[in-house]
């Protein structure tokens, strides 16, 4: 078998979603996905990687993987080439388990669980939506239609929305409201008048359903060290789950001092690019929770080492998704193929929603679980609409 074309599509509409399809001489066809900066990732996988993965074998997944890490400019981030990498590298596990009649979890390893806990990251139907994704201007709050507009909800009524997930089965929830003071201080400080107000979620939660649900805060690494740890300090007494990415993710040092000034669990990092800089965050204690996105940091194959690395560590698995729908496939079956899965992260708003313009299938989520995915590859494509959608962008790079 042999790789012939690799094709590339995005919209306008989703204008940060890119997906890659993987065609071969035997007409099994892979798809994989990214997020952010489609164009410049097309770009990517055109100019450069095309003239080294054309005429391959596209079972050899660990050596095409290396074959697009190994780039000067491709050396643990979460910048274009490792986008598209990831991208690819999804598609490949696709197609090999297309070749083998096998669900992608089947192909890592198989179940090791029946079902997986999900929390809802509170976003709605227009986040992240636009070109650019900068914090509070591209939540895009009311853009969309809907009975889960949750950005709006946890900002406006974060108690009724918890009451709301709860009735679902949701005990789990994601919310980050400290992005607008860190916006309009750039990260710098935070004032008693911010801090209350950014309180105010969390305070909701607690006296609406008490300790029924678990909350998560996302910090967008937007913060200093020093406000980092004062606004630790503010939330300790809600009970967070776990402070998320609430520094950049650019020094184990700061982040080993962040995580020592708080009980509360700090989770890292959807911006990290490969193992390597998770393994110096494990070695200098400075996360407790190691979460990946799939579409970022080099697909399945380094989403599962980093799993196993933090295995290593007796430390929890729990990847990310505020993305696209394909990508979520994915993580859904590196979770359930991973001994050490938390929890999945899910946005009810995607998948309720603008998921099922694109995709023939969604994962199902029940009762607060995710289901595993059925069906060979990932157990999803894109939808035949999609294909004769006005907006969409086609490319393709032939054998």
């Amino acid at each position: 078998m042999r790789i012939t074309a690799l094709e590339t599509l995005r919209t306008e509409e989703f204008s940060n979603v890119l997906w890659v399809r993987v065609h071969t001489d035997e007409g099994t066809i892979g798809l994989g996905e990214t997020f952010y900066g489609a164009g410049a990732v097309e770009a990517h996988i055109h100019d450069t990687l095309a003239g080294r993965l054309l005429g391959q074998d596209p079972l050899r997944i660990e050596a095409l993987n290396r074959v697009m890490t190994d780039l000067p400019m491709a050396q643990a981030s979460t910048g274009v080439e490792y986008r598209a990498a990831s991208a690819i590298d999804i598609a490949l596990w696709d197609l090999f388990g297309k070749v083998c009649g096998q669900p992608v979890h089947q192909m890592l390893g198989g179940l090791a669980t029946d079902r997986l806990r999900v929390y809802n990251t509170c976003a709605g139907y227009g986040y992240v939506r636009s070109h650019n994704i900068r914090p509070v201007d591209t939540w895009n709050i009311g853009a969309g239609e809907g009975p889960y507009e949750d950005l709006a909800g946890f900002m406006g009524d974060a108690g009724a929305l918890a009451e709301n997930l709860l009735e679902s089965g949701i005990s789990a929830m994601k919310i980050w409201p400290f992005d607008p003071p860190a916006q309009e201080n750039r990260g710098l400080f935070i004032t008693a008048a911010q801090m209350k107000k950014a309180i105010e979620p969390l305070e909701k939660i607690r006296k609406t359903v008490g300790d029924k649900m678990e909350i998560m805060v996302e910090f967008h690494s937007l913060w200093n060290l020093p406000t980092a740890k004062k606004i630790a300090r503010a939330l300790e007494p809600y009970a967070p789950t776990w402070y998320e990415d609430p520094i950049r993710m650019n020094s184990p040092q700061a982040l080993a001092e962040y995580a020592a000034a708080t009980d509360v669990w700090v989770c890292a990092s959807e911006t990290l690019g490969s193992r390597f800089p998770y393994k110096d965050m494990l070695e200098r204690n400075a996360t407790h929770v190691v979460m990946v996105d799939l579409c970022w940091t080099g697909g399945l194959t380094e989403g599962r080492k980093i799993a196993s690395l933090a295995d290593t560590y007796h430390r929890p698995f729990a990847p990310h998704d505020c993305t696209g729908p394909v990508g979520f496939a994915a993580a859904i079956h590196a979770s359930f193929s991973q001994p050490n899965t938390l929890i999945q992260e899910s946005v009810r708003a995607f998948y309720t929603g603008w998921y099922k313009e694109l995709v023939t299938v969604v994962p199902t989520i029940k009762d607060g679980y995710v289901l595993p995915m059925e069906g060979p590859g990932l157990g999803t494509d894109l939808l035949p609409e999609v294909y004769q959608r006005p907006d969409l962008i086609c490319r393709r790079s032939e054998l």
